[in-house]
């Protein structure tokens, strides 16, 4: 019976999430609510929050280091035979109940700043796994706008294609019906035509596929079931086509203050610095400061009572007057033994203890000398990350920098070339549409304007694309 409620509750839960995976796709999506989505569902972006939290127990702990240490031990046994009564400290031949108790405190004095370095090495490692979950959150960021874009590309694209499979299917009606009036002087004409609105929905069908791709792609990015009823919120054309003003330089330099992989790296490598004084730190000597209290109990514990005093017979002889045998006696005190209780042993056999002990480092395999060493290596290391960082990221910025350059004016150029071809294609439909011009220049001309606008509208989100880039690089990213 409870494994079919656990599969009824499983399946219950499970047509929740759905549902509310289904809800979020269903209604349109702005740009921003797509990376909010990504960056809650990202197994990576989890991952790395799960790392910073890691990084920050240890420079809690860290600090920690720097409490003293408290301990209590508690040992009870049972003994036959011979055993240590250590009330007494003598052997006893019988069955013995001891127990043993103590508490225990340590406070380390100095141990070359071991700990204050260990601490402020704990320190940067978690302000760079910081940057790092930072990193993700900007990863995934701009990968969502990318694949948005190209929804929206891809969407824009297929708009087109349909304008275009429109204009082809209504001149091909147009002719059909005057080739039937024999009215049509060349019949190449049509078929010239009907060839064109075959490549058009041929485009139309790479179109469809292309956005609906993408759309998978997105969805796949924001970890939800793919549904085609996705819609995206459009983008205004003055904000997809902008450029930025500032230079290369400008945005390279201002990257290296902002981004936070760069300055993930550079804490890492402080944090290596920190991490060769921790290791020097070693070689010194360590002063720790102690302090415990004991006390014991013992089965075998007693102690007697007096009761009172009597004279005894000793067995011996005095010669007395006349060589008469006087007894003589001696004086004893009568007492009760009696079994001490667990409560008065263990208040009454307690002692305290301070030392002060001091520990140095004389000889252990060299391993010390050898963390140092490996240290430093660790160190050098995180240099070598950081500068690689640093130059991959200036590659990185003159690459984006150069393609959003090539981009707009790509754009602009394509801008300006679709407003001729418009032109060309609005005269060559009036002369084609009057037998003056013949069906393989109509083509031509609409095959121009067709290719330059799916052309200029790749260019125009390209330009958003790289832009963007350019903004995460100055840590500028709005949305």
């Amino acid at each position: 019976m409870r494994y079919f409620k656990f599969i009824f509750f499983s399946l219950v839960a499970l047509q929740a999430i759905k549902a509310e995976a289904q809800t979020q796709t269903d209604s349109v999506l702005s740009i921003r609510q797509c990376v909010d989505i990504a960056i809650k569902n990202n197994l990576d972006v989890k991952k790395s929050e799960l790392d910073m939290e890691r990084l920050n127990i240890g420079y809690k702990q860290a600090k920690e280091y720097l409490l003293p240490t408290i301990s209590s031990d508690i040992n009870h046994s049972i003994n036959n035979g011979r055993s240590l009564n250590t009330y007494t400290y003598n052997y006893v031949n019988q069955s013995l109940t001891s127990g043993n108790y103590s508490l225990n405190g340590s406070l380390t004095l100095f141990s070359g700043f071991q700990n204050l370095n260990n601490i402020k090495q704990t320190s940067l490692s978690y302000q760079a796994g910081k940057m790092d979950f930072q990193q993700a959150k900007d990863q995934i960021t701009i990968q969502v706008i990318t694949a948005y874009l190209s929804v929206l590309d891809n969407a824009e694209l297929l708009n087109q294609v349909v304008n275009q499979l429109d204009v082809s299917k209504k001149q091909v009606e147009r002719l059909t019906i005057l080739e039937k009036e024999g009215a049509n002087k060349l019949p190449s004409d049509l078929y010239d035509l009907k060839g064109t609105y075959g490549d058009n929905q041929l485009n139309f069908v790479a179109a469809k596929s292309a956005l609906e791709i993408s759309k998978l792609t997105l969805m796949q990015m924001l970890n939800v079931p793919y549904n085609k009823n996705l819609k995206l919120e459009p983008l205004s054309v003055q904000d997809v086509s902008g450029k930025t003003d500032a230079s290369s330089e400008q945005v390279y330099d201002t990257a290296l203050q902002q981004l936070a992989f760069i300055k993930a790296a550079e804490l890492r490598s402080k944090s290596a610095e920190k991490g060769v004084k921790v290791a020097q730190g070693a070689l010194s000597p360590t002063l720790t400061l102690g302090a415990g209290i004991f006390t014991n109990y013992s089965s075998a514990a007693q102690k007697s009572t007096f009761i009172d005093s009597s004279e005894v017979n000793t067995g011996g002889y005095l010669k007395g007057a006349g060589g008469v045998n006087q007894p003589v006696y001696t004086k004893v005190a009568n007492s009760s033994v009696q079994n001490i209780g667990y409560y008065d042993q263990f208040k009454n056999n307690y002692n305290t203890q301070i030392s002060l002990s001091l520990h140095i480092p004389i000889l252990n395999y060299f391993q010390n000398r050898n963390k140092v060493t490996l240290a430093k290596i660790n160190l050098q290391e995180a240099k070598y990350v950081e500068n690689n960082a640093k130059v991959v990221l200036k590659q990185s910025v003159e690459q984006a920098y150069l393609n959003m350059t090539l981009a707009y004016e790509r754009y602009s150029v394509l801008l300006e070339q679709v407003k001729a071809y418009q032109e060309s294609f609005r005269i060559a439909e009036i002369r084609f549409n009057s037998g003056v011009l013949t069906s393989v220049e109509f083509v031509l001309t609409k095959n121009n304007l067709d290719r330059t606008k799916l052309a200029m509208i790749n260019a125009r989100y390209d330009c958003f694309i790289y832009n963007k880039i350019l903004d995460y690089y100055q840590g500028k990213l709005t949305l």
